[in-house]
């Protein structure tokens, strides 16, 4: 089967099971076992797959778990992040569950038991509560030990018979494919929530783009607001892996969603060493200062969200907000999201960010602080989009493309919210490859385009204080008809005439009926 016929069977395959099983768990809760028991096959095929090592004369899942070596263990450690006995392995334990009156008690154990493995070693951090989510006691999968043990191995064997084929042998990425399904299809069906912790793979695939755009290779990437990682896996899916050469990196505010990004990680194949996913506040407690600066920065952060701001007297003087000279309002957090990735970027890289509209034309200190970034000639272009291409929001985003490293004071404007730029799909427009292409192709060449694109020099910006909406410079295209007037009245002396003749006609008949 070719591999994409595959992967759309699995991915018919893997959300009837994440129907059907989940009973009247709510979908949104019952994300987390689905995901969960899919990571925890990938890990335990993997995990078999390595020690194996193509071998066909080993069968891990077959062997005892005494014949294992501390040495066996460290060596399997320092290289995969964490160790799997024989008897904890995905097919072990599912080949009983069935039967298994203490399912959910031996998974939570196989669970902590993995997490441990790591305890001292440089990967504990990354392996650290990945299945913190996944709460098999949770009464959310029933009220009884039965009915807990019921659904779980319900999860399992409809994992189980998810086909993937043999693990050397298949793509990897149909692991990471049906985990990006799954969590696009919950967060489609969650609503807001939903669109908090997912970028739509078509948007994340063009801001993946932009921030790699030109660069043979860049040191790392980093998303400041990374969500459940999609950002920064669709810059892996889109160019070589080498090209990245030193890792992924993001932090995350939201626990559970942090997780999830780790998960996902794992799931695309990019080993513990590769990634650094940090949880916490990255406006208040940042992480990587050490690690900065990043060739390539993408992120998706929460609009408009309120923040410490001026309540906090030491941000003023912060590296990343001080040469603003002003902080971005308290109730209105975006800028300093922008702020914070300006600082984190190298002087030959790039930082595509998705804002919402209302930053690049209101007054006040956003006003300040885009002055401060034009005045630097940071922006390199402003991109607004389609409405409704995001889960839970119906709102026109806008892209901000930031460089350091420009050659001249220009600063581009793209309107790529005509229906030339998306397809409308159910509930949500859609943004296809050759859309893709299209924006690329006007954002590479940086040309004049009539009501689609245009470079406008910093005076001009100056001259219309600082605003930066991208409808204040791109003109619409006038869809209205064209009306010609002198063929309009040669029509309306034409009806005249024929109304004239019927009158005529009308009172010939009445005064010969009167008659």
């Amino acid at each position: 089967m070719a591999s994409n016929e595959q992967s759309s069977a699995l991915r018919s395959q893997i959300w009837r099971i994440a129907n059907d099983v989940r009973g009247a768990v709510d979908g949104w809760d019952f994300k987390h076992f689905v995901l969960g028991t899919l990571f925890y096959r990938f890990i335990s095929e993997n995990f078999s797959n390595y020690i194996e090592a193509d071998d066909e004369s080993i069968n891990y899942s077959k062997l005892s778990d005494d014949i294992i070596t501390s040495e066996i263990k460290d060596d399997a450690i320092k290289t995969k992040g964490y160790f799997i006995y024989p008897s904890q392995l995905f097919s072990n334990i599912v080949a009983s569950a069935n039967t298994n009156d203490s399912l959910n008690t031996d998974l939570a154990s196989i669970f902590a038991a993995i997490e441990s493995s790591a305890a001292g070693y440089p990967s504990e951090q990354d392996i650290k509560g990945l299945f913190a989510d996944f709460d098999t006691t949770s009464n959310r999968l029933g009220n009884t030990v039965k009915d807990k043990n019921k659904r779980l191995a319900d999860v399992l064997k409809g994992v189980a018979g998810l086909d993937f084929g043999n693990f050397q042998d298949n793509q990897i990425d149909l692991f990471g494919d049906a985990y990006e399904f799954l969590i696009s299809n919950y967060a489609a069906n969650a609503g807001k929530s939903g669109g908090e912790f997912f970028t739509p793979q078509h948007v994340s695939k063009l801001i993946a783009q932009l921030a790699m755009h030109g660069q043979k290779t860049v040191n790392k990437i980093y998303d400041p607001a990374a969500g459940s990682g999609s950002l920064l896996l669709q810059a892996k899916k889109h160019f070589d892996a080498h090209i990245i050469e030193d890792g992924f990196f993001g932090q995350e505010l939201n626990h559970t969603t942090y997780n999830l990004a780790r998960m996902n990680m794992f799931l695309h194949n990019i080993n513990y060493d590769k990634f650094n996913m940090q949880l916490g506040d990255t406006l208040i407690s940042p992480h990587f200062g050490d690690d900065k600066p990043f060739d390539a920065i993408v992120s998706n952060p929460p609009y408009s969200v309120k923040w410490a701001g001026s309540d906090d007297p030491t941000l003023i003087n912060d590296d990343r907000f001080a040469p603003a000279g002003v902080l971005a309002p308290k109730s209105k957090a975006d800028f300093a999201f922008v702020l914070h990735c300006l600082s984190y970027l190298s002087a030959k890289g790039r930082a595509a960010i998705v804002c919402f509209p209302g930053i690049f034309y209101r007054g006040g200190a956003e006003q300040k602080i885009r002055k401060y970034l034009v005045d630097n000639n940071y922006i390199e272009s402003i991109i607004s989009l389609a409405p409704n291409l995001f889960y839970g929001t119906s709102i026109a985003v806008t892209i901000l493309v930031l460089a350091k490293n420009k050659t001249d004071t220009n600063i581009q404007f793209i309107d790529a919210s005509g229906e030339n730029f998306f397809k409308k799909e159910t509930n949500n427009n859609v943004m296809y490859d050759n859309h893709i292409a299209d924006i690329m192709d006007k954002f590479d060449s940086k040309k004049n385009v009539a009501h689609i694109a245009t470079s406008i020099p910093y005076d001009e910006i100056v001259e219309n204080d600082y605003n930066l909406s991208v409808s204040s410079y791109v003109e619409s295209k006038d869809t209205s008809e064209v009306i010609n007037i002198t063929d309009l009245n040669a029509e309306i002396e034409t009806t005249v005439n024929k109304i004239d003749r019927l009158r005529s006609d009308i009172d010939s008949i009445v005064a010969e009926i009167e008659s």
